[in-house]
């Protein structure tokens, strides 16, 4: 029965009838029904689990779709473009683009999460589509993917861009950019639809290749954006840490983990060559970073060294001390906290 089960999702098993999941979706529905019939087991309502002999679409069939990036050039490309061609979807991009945030939380952001004066942005929640049984979709804001919220710094460039994206929407109607107002949404003031509004990038890329040619910009998804941020950073030398933060993931091994390709000095270190000197000319103190504080990386999309602004929150971290420092300490007696 749960092998007939599977196989007809994935044939048949899209909630609006026009086709079959993909493995990776079959693989996920396989593992919470084995996760629910394995808590039936310990109670004592089943003498087995079932899905023990099942054959679920193997880790390899279900593994994500292939990660792109733009360089540093590209996306320049691209939001030129774009803020020529529309000046509303271009802050998206350069939102997403800026930030690294993911698709739910830029469109559940709301203007009294955003500091312009200290160019910074907290992300507190994300919304996504929610599709009841007869009643088709609805749209529902909820936690960010790890349950925390995050501050994310915001290059002078992405302030500047949202000022004049703020006072545009002001003169349509105030009620625009109330704080309570969502940055992102559509004229009326509802959520933009995730979906629609992923459809809309796609389109968007389309056409800034016909009209800058092809060979100038790859094809990427609207998540890519959030990779591409990523992955110049990294290669910029930004801390793994720092970055990690930023994104939002649990931990710095997810950030490890899924770029550890881009990850500058990885694997000049395997082979022990010494790694190559950072190319970010104004970066100071990268360890530095306050606590509480998540992602305290500025970047700035427009120009090519993507983290060309990263700095600290803070006084610089005092050089280590020597021996000889630490040895007179000791003898002086403890110092005050």
């Amino acid at each position: 029965m749960v092998d007939a089960w599977m196989r007809q999702l994935e044939v048949s098993g899209r909630a609006d009838g026009t086709g079959g999941l993909s493995a990776r979706a079959v693989r996920y529905g396989f593992i919470l029904l084995r996760a629910a019939l394995s808590d039936a087991v310990r109670q004592g309502r089943l003498a087995g689990n079932p899905t023990d002999r099942a054959t679920p679409p193997s880790p390899s069939e279900a593994r994500p779709p292939e990660m792109q990036a733009w360089t540093a050039a590209e996306l320049a490309r691209f939001m030129r473009w774009a803020d020529a061609d529309d000046p509303d979807l271009a802050m998206c991009w350069r939102l997403l683009a800026a930030t690294g945030m993911r698709r739910g939380e830029v469109l559940a952001l709301r203007w009294r999460d955003v500091d312009l004066d200290a160019g910074r942005l907290q992300v507190r929640c994300s919304v996504g589509t929610v599709k009841d049984k007869g009643a088709g979709q609805r749209l529902m804001e909820g936690p960010t993917e790890s349950g925390q919220s995050r501050v994310v710094d915001l290059d002078a460039g992405t302030v500047a861009a949202l000022r004049a994206y703020r006072a545009a929407r002001e003169q349509v109607s105030p009620g625009l950019v109330r704080d309570s107002a969502l940055v992102l949404s559509g004229l009326d003031g509802s959520h933009r639809h995730p979906e629609r509004f992923s459809r809309r990038f796609t389109a968007q890329v389309v056409r800034a290749r016909k009209a800058l040619g092809e060979e100038q910009l790859p094809v990427i998804r609207l998540h890519d954006l959030r990779h591409t941020h990523a992955t110049l950073l990294l290669a910029d030398g930004v801390p793994v840490k720092l970055v990690s933060e930023r994104l939002g993931h649990a931990s710095a091994t997810i950030t490890l983990t899924v770029y550890q390709h881009v990850h500058p000095g990885m694997g000049r270190r395997e082979v022990g060559l010494p790694p190559r000197r950072r190319r970010i000319s104004r970066l100071r103190h990268p360890d530095h970073v306050v606590p509480g504080r998540s992602g305290g990386c500025r970047t700035d999309i427009d120009s090519p060294g993507l983290c060309d602004r990263l700095a600290p929150h803070g006084p610089a971290s005092p050089p280590p001390r020597s021996t000889h420092d630490r040895r007179a300490g000791a003898r002086a007696g403890p110092r005050s906290p």
